[in-house]
């Protein structure tokens, strides 16, 4: 589901119904047949959990007999909150929860404009205007088993990473949802990204973006679905509120992760060169080995990896350019 956006700072907006405007797309995708329906990150503003509002969610779950995935601000307690996306089985229960791991900050102060982070603001302030700068992050990438397949899930900003969809298809995924509120200009990475990471992964990719202007941002819409071979299979604009259906087939993915030769990226992976090992009679299974050294490096030695990254790129967090208050800089480092 496409559905218009609101920034993040919101809780939501003032008379802002957050169940009631999602609720007649769970009736829509019931008639349509549907099993899964998907909304946007944070749709649901700031809640308990459970609470009202996953209790009105839970009730038309149940009796729709459908699965939901939707984003929230989980309250966690006082002064602990989450990106998370809910998964309500098609009794109603929360089944699963998935707290985004890459945090994505974006509200500055100063001149010139948005060239700091907030100072000397409390925790209601953070709240209030760009929770990701506190927010609770999660540390794992984890695969949940619904009655009909294997389903991972990133939020946004999670979702401009490769390894986040490589992770979540070698754990067994074959659906990888990712809800966002994402704005211009990166309107055509994204419709890139799914794409690609559907065809690298041999994963089915659905994407649930905002749409729509929020008073800050301009959410560009083109929430989709796309098939483990890359092809798109439904597509939004950049209309308000929009809804695609695709019909998925578990025994197709499988079939192809088991059968096919070429393009079998998730077998091909651990299976490097088998053709010319057997025809020189050096095994009939190809390389396993990681070749990828970088990998092999971050996993044993991150500090030193690091090092290698910023040879290459800059050794500090803060850029000359535009320089943050408390966040060291090149120029910091010269003059201390």
């Amino acid at each position: 589901v496409q559905i218009s956006g609101y920034d993040k700072g919101d809780w939501p907006p003032s008379g802002l119904d957050v169940v009631g405007r999602l609720l007649p797309y769970m009736d829509q995708a019931k008639q349509e047949h549907a099993e899964l329906v998907v909304f946007p990150e944070y749709v649901l503003g700031h809640i308990d959990v459970p609470g009202p509002e996953t209790d009105q969610i839970s009730r038309a779950a149940a009796a729709h007999d459908i699965y939901v995935i939707v984003g929230c601000w989980e309250t966690l307690d006082d002064s602990r909150y989450a990106n998370t996306a809910l998964i309500f089985d098609r009794e109603g229960t929360i089944t699963g929860k998935y707290r985004k791991t890459h945090a994505a900050v974006d509200h500055y102060e100063g001149e010139p404009a948005w060239s700091r982070p907030p100072a000397n603001k409390d925790l209601d302030w953070f709240r209030q205007q760009d929770p990701e700068w506190t927010m609770e992050r999660g540390t794992d990438l984890p695969v949940f088993d619904f009655d009909f397949g294997r389903v991972g899930i990133l939020t946004c900003y999670d979702g401009w990473f490769p390894e986040s969809f490589r992770s979540l298809s070698l754990k067994g995924a074959e659906l990888i949802v990712r809800c966002q509120g994402y704005m211009y200009p990166a309107k055509e990475q994204q419709i890139i990204m799914a794409k690609a990471m559907a065809w690298a992964n041999n994963s089915y990719v659905a994407v649930a973006n905002a749409a729509g202007f929020d008073g800050v941002y301009s959410y560009f819409g083109h929430s989709a679905i796309v098939g483990f071979d890359g092809r798109t299979l439904g597509e939004c604009a950049e209309e308000e509120n929009g809804i695609q259906y695709a019909q998925l087939s578990v025994s197709g993915i499988r079939d192809a992760r088991r059968n096919a030769q070429s393009n079998n990226h998730l077998f091909k992976l651990v299976h490097r060169g088998y053709t010319g090992m057997i025809n020189s009679g050096d095994g009939d299974k190809g390389l396993a080995e990681c070749p990828y050294k970088f990998y092999k490096k971050w996993a044993e030695d991150p500090e030193g990896t690091r090092e290698m990254v910023e040879a290459m790129t800059r050794p500090t967090v803060g850029v000359d350019e535009c320089p943050i208050d408390g966040v060291p800089n090149q120029e910091d480092i010269k003059h201390s």
